[in-house]
């Protein structure tokens, strides 16, 4: 019974924790890495009450978003988000 709990708080867990991480970002570190935080923190909310869709939003903030977030957060900044994909001739 207890595994069966776990596994069914295990995505909104998920779902908690990037949304309160979204949350505690600096709004300065989301503007240098050009991402909307309103509406990553909208998506991750909407998606708490969609289990299956707010696992994959969660875990494409945690895995894709954060990273840019905490490396402007800490002075690196990103390339242009325009520049950062080559173009094709």
């Amino acid at each position: 019974m207890f595994g069966v709990l776990l596994v069914a708080a295990a995505p909104l867990a998920l779902s908690v924790f990037a949304l309160l991480d979204a949350a505690r970002r600096p709004a300065w570190a989301w503007s240098l890495a050009e991402r909307p935080q309103a509406m990553w923190m909208a998506m991750i909310l909407l998606g708490t009450f969609l289990s299956v869709l707010g696992v994959g939003l969660s875990l494409w903030y945690l895995l894709k978003v954060r990273p840019v977030i905490s490396a402007a957060e800490n002075g690196v900044i990103p390339p242009p988000r325009s520049e950062s994909r080559p173009i094709d001739p």
